[in-house]
């Protein structure tokens, strides 16, 4: 099948078997990213130790900062590529592309230099005590070194699956993955560089899997590819990536924020080892969330296209089945934190006390989990719609309205307990703002469908 063929599929091919057919690439990528993240500090805390553990969360707001101008671009890329394509607008997709490189090469550079330049500080600001700051400089030294290749590595893969290529980005981040995981048993346990290695198994990874997909878009049979004249940036353009990837940036963004409010209130209330137990329960909360994200991800370029071609039955169609997988998802999440929580804890560390923090943790870090995944489709399909200040809010509702003022107000009179069922009240509360927005739009949604040319094939 060409891939002009296969985009067009977007609008006419049965629902269920387009969500299939995209997002099982773009979960069974995220799992793998996942396994990695485990296996990753699995390596971490066994062989470096638990401060180790605990200085890599230190790292977790950079990782999310990064995270957010990467996702500000990659996002904003697919999701205006995906809208083009079914428009039938094909150059300006292929420009797209090329404004797309340039400002993961401008914004990647300029956020690593900054970042290294003021490391200790803001390694400081983040939380980092004496004890744990020697280990998260050394991780964040080499991240932010490759952080251009980071940033141009998931661009592309959020443009393969806009350009009808979901296999492609499943592919590309499953190599990522095993030669992270290779590299990691060579730099880690055979070479001993212990953290380092750690960073340097991330970067080179993602370096390899960056030339893959640069020979794709390279293939001129394509039809988004790479070619001369599209790489120099158009102001509309970059307006389009930039408006629709504010909510995405502003998401992690304010999880870097919040990240940094929990570590310093961990620290305050519970030590390093409370900064330990978040890690390895973010660890573990992050495989199901990932899970959600690649569901995201599938249903991305189905809800753009179809709302670029005005099939608004479609679109809600796809809406409705991402919300029913996604909430079995986070179902399946609340169990395994409910009845297995100190085997996934014995995994990272051997360490009696950080364990017994850590099955804790889990268990209030997820007590509802079974409602978020609903949060997070609806959040997703404001922002693959273009309903940016929706999708800000949503994306903001739950960080900043909610979360931030209890992370400072329950641990006064609850102290350690209060900074982690912080966690799950906020998502509570964001939850039921996100339903009755859904709810809203959705009767809306209703009262047009007479205005649109719509496809209610299934």
């Amino acid at each position: 099948m060409d891939n002009k063929k296969a985009t067009l599929e977007l609008g006419t091919k049965p629902i269920g078997k387009l969500l299939a057919q995209y997002a099982m690439p773009a979960i069974v990528a995220m799992t793998a990213a996942s396994l990695y993240n485990i296996i990753d500090r699995i390596f971490i805390g066994n062989i470096v130790g638990p401060l180790a553990i605990s200085g890599l969360a230190i790292t977790f707001p950079f990782m999310n900062l990064a995270t957010a101008f990467g996702a500000a671009i990659g996002v904003g890329a697919s999701t205006t590529i995906s809208v083009k394509l079914g428009q039938k607008d094909y150059q300006s997709a292929e420009h797209i592309l090329g404004n797309t490189i340039t400002l993961n090469i401008i914004i990647g550079i300029a956020f690593g230099a900054i970042c290294l330049l003021f490391l200790d500080p803001i390694l400081r600001f983040f939380g980092a005590s004496d004890a744990t700051l020697p280990y998260a400089r050394s991780f964040m030294e080499i991240i932010l070194v490759g952080n251009v290749f980071s940033h141009m590595y998931f661009g592309m893969n959020a443009v393969l699956r806009a350009a009808s290529k979901p296999w492609h980005a499943m592919t590309a981040t499953i190599f990522t993955v095993v030669m992270n995981i290779l590299l990691d048993i060579v730099f880690i346990w055979w070479l001993g560089w212990g953290i380092r290695g750690g960073a340097a198994a991330t970067v080179l990874s993602q370096i390899m899997a960056l030339c893959w997909q640069m020979k794709l878009f390279a293939d001129q049979r394509q039809l988004l590819h790479l070619k001369r004249g599209i790489y120099k940036l158009k102001a509309h353009l970059v307006k389009n990536i930039v408006g629709i990837g504010v909510s995405p940036f502003l998401m992690n963004a304010c999880a870097c924020v919040v990240i940094i409010f929990i570590n310093n209130q961990l620290v305050s209330y519970g030590g390093d080892m409370a900064v330990g137990a978040f890690g390895i329960a973010n660890s573990i909360a992050m495989i199901f969330i990932l899970f959600v994200i690649g569901l995201n991800q599938g249903m991305q370029p189905i809800a753009s296209y179809n709302y670029g071609a005005q099939q608004t039955n479609r679109m809600m169609r796809v809406v409705k089945y991402s919300i029913f997988v996604a909430t079995c998802i986070m179902i399946s999440a609340w169990l395994i934190s409910h009845l297995i929580p100190e085997t996934c804890a014995r995994l990272f560390t051997k360490d009696a006390r950080l364990i017994e923090q850590s099955t804790k943790a889990m268990k209030i870090y997820m007590m509802v989990y079974p409602i978020i995944g609903y949060q997070m489709v609806v959040t997703n399909f404001f922002q693959c719609i273009g309903k940016v200040r929706i999708s800000i809010f949503l994306s903001l509702s739950r960080q900043l309205l909610f979360l931030i003022p209890l992370l400072i107000v329950l641990p006064r009179f609850f102290e350690l307990n209060g900074v982690w069922a912080s966690i799950p009240t906020s998502d509570v509360m964001a939850s039921t703002v996100a339903a009755v927005i859904m709810v809203v739009y959705m009767r809306r949604i209703k009262q047009e469908e007479p205005m649109y040319k719509t496809n209610s094939k299934k």
